[in-house]
């Protein structure tokens, strides 16, 4: 039976997310929004309050949470600032879920724990010009000569692309495969941003999440050690689905606080405007349009944690991440909109927060699976083409204190 009250350490985690995104985020994000700068304050303030690896295992660094908790705190970065919760997305849930799970020991060792102590940030590389929903079209290569892959290739839209110390790279191993398009021939590496052939950029004029870093990272004939291929030639695929699985997860809880943003907004504002001689919490429209705030914040709120639960039973969660994650977002743009809708004029512009809220919520709609993506693999789920089988490997079970 899901149950769906929260456990002790759960409360603590969010009450300590809580707080950071009051003290860190919330006082100084309409500035770094408007300047288009990441806040040099964030990731170090993560670290400190061992965000940054709080549910990997205590052998590897973290502090051994569990996944309700990283939902937990996921709503409340977002509550925030949705850049905030991205930074949980990309170096938990599509770098270290996926090191701990198909890395080796040397791997982890090297890679994971620095990352879940927050001494080195982490990334994932799989979107390119040309790949997006389409990652079997992905063009980048890494061919072996002997104990090393020469890798080529670009990767766009990568958040924390400037920032990342490692990324989770996705290229072609077999070429032959490439030719037809037979995604066994993926396979998966970790590179650091140091080694020779490696650069990256920043993109600007983004519509939402300005407070974030995103951009390109580029491999020019890198030579990626052979022991830094991810579990073996050939799986990439498949690692990266899994890798999605768990981005989704965070992002399906991040639009909740961006939903619970936009209704805390609009309560306030709706206490304090006037028009036609009362307060504008007293008419119909504007309370419809908090009510269904309220409503597409719980129901969302529920889809996430029932994925969480499966993940902290050790169980297959693509169907209910996928759900959570189309339905999250859905209701986050709609709240939004009717945010900007119950300010007015003043939603329009940037003095008040919901013009923020707006444009970063249409960025969810789109990355980690586009909502078309999700409404066909419901359809498909509903229809019977499409079901959830175990995995040769997956996220160990965790269990709620």
């Amino acid at each position: 039976m899901i149950d769906f009250s929260l456990t002790e350490n759960q409360l603590a985690v969010r009450d300590m997310t809580r707080e950071v995104a009051s003290k860190i985020i919330i006082p100084n994000i309409a500035e770094h929004d408007r300047a288009q700068t990441m806040n040099p304050d964030l990731l170090p303030a993560m670290a400190d309050a061992n965000l940054l690896g709080f549910c990997i295992p205590e052998q590897y660094g973290g502090l051994g949470m569990d996944y309700i908790s990283l939902g937990l705190a996921s709503e409340e970065m977002e509550y925030g600032d949705t850049a905030a919760r991205v930074i949980l997305s990309v170096h938990i849930g599509l770098f270290s879920l996926p090191v701990l799970t198909w890395a080796n020991e040397e791997q982890k060792q090297k890679y994971l724990v620095p990352a879940a102590k927050g001494e080195k940030i982490a990334t994932f590389g799989l979107t390119e010009p040309a790949a997006g929903s389409d990652a079997v079209g992905l063009l980048s290569t890494a061919v072996k000569k002997g104990d090393k892959y020469i890798m080529n290739g670009e990767k766009m839209w990568i958040s924390l692309a400037d920032v990342a110390d490692y990324f989770l790279v996705f290229a072609w191993t077999d070429l032959e495969k490439k030719k037809i398009r037979d995604h066994t021939g993926i396979s998966a590496f970790i590179v650091e941003r140091e080694w020779e052939g490696v650069s990256t950029g920043a993109i600007h004029g983004k519509l939402g999440v300005r407070a974030g870093n995103t951009g390109f990272i580029a491999f020019q004939d890198v030579e990626v050690p052979a022991k830094n291929l991810v579990y073996k030639e050939g799986a990439g695929f498949k690692i990266a689905m899994f890798c999605l699985d768990q981005g989704r997860y965070t992002v399906a809880a991040g639009s909740c606080g961006l939903i619970r943003a936009c209704r805390d907004a609009c309560i306030k504002y709706s206490k304090e405007r006037q028009t036609f001689g009362v307060n504008i919490e007293e008419h119909q429209l504007v309370k419809q349009m908090i009510a269904n705030m309220e409503a597409g914040y719980e129901y969302s709120t529920y889809l996430w944690m029932k994925a969480g639960w499966l993940k902290n039973q050790g169980k297959r969660s693509t169907r209910a991440t996928s759900l959570a994650k189309w339905i999250a977002c859905r209701e986050a743009e709609a709240s939004s909109a009717n945010a900007v809708q119950v300010h007015g004029a003043y939603g329009f512009s940037d003095e008040y927060p919901v013009e923020r809220f707006y444009r970063n919520s249409k960025g969810a709609s789109i990355y980690e699976g586009t909502r078309e993506i999700h409404t066909l693999m419901q359809a498909d789920y509903a229809l019977g083409f499409r079901q959830d089988k175990e995995l040769e490997r997956d996220l160990p079970p965790v269990e709620q204190e």
